[in-house]
């Protein structure tokens, strides 16, 4: 990971609730962003604030997240997730999060992930298909 990788660094992206990202139980006239995939938009987020900071052969995978899902977002609205990281401790990121819609905060948590190497990671996947098969 390069020296860039501080507490206090933050990042926000933006994302428009589409069909998929929904839920369908309720009927079509309660289509709401799906926690499930306000979970995921999270992840990629503070996976593409990591990337900017590692070094080639680096990525990141998610360990923890804990989330307040607070309001409903409507399908075809716009959603903005913040990320900061707020602590390090080796290559383990802590992250906090909030996001909102424009017209309600919809979420606050946290999030971790951890800093791998591709390589490495691929061959234990490797070692752990073999011993499945």
């Amino acid at each position: 990971m390069k020296p860039s990788l501080t507490a206090g660094l933050a990042g926000k992206r933006e994302f428009t609730v589409e069909r998929e990202s929904t839920i369908g139980f309720m009927g079509e006239d309660a289509r709401v962003y799906a926690t499930p995939m306000l979970v995921r938009d999270i992840e990629i987020t503070c996976r593409d604030l990591l990337l900017q900071h590692l070094d080639k052969g680096e990525d990141s995978v998610g360990t923890r997240v804990e989330i307040d899902h607070l309001a409903p977002t409507l399908l075809g609205m716009k959603v903005s997730i913040e990320a900061r990281v707020a602590e390090l401790k080796g290559r383990a990121v802590t992250f906090e999060i909030t996001a909102s819609d424009g017209v309600d905060p919809i979420c606050r948590g946290r999030h971790m992930r951890f800093i791998v190497s591709v390589e490495q990671t691929r061959q234990r996947l490797m070692q752990k298909r073999a011993k499945a098969a």
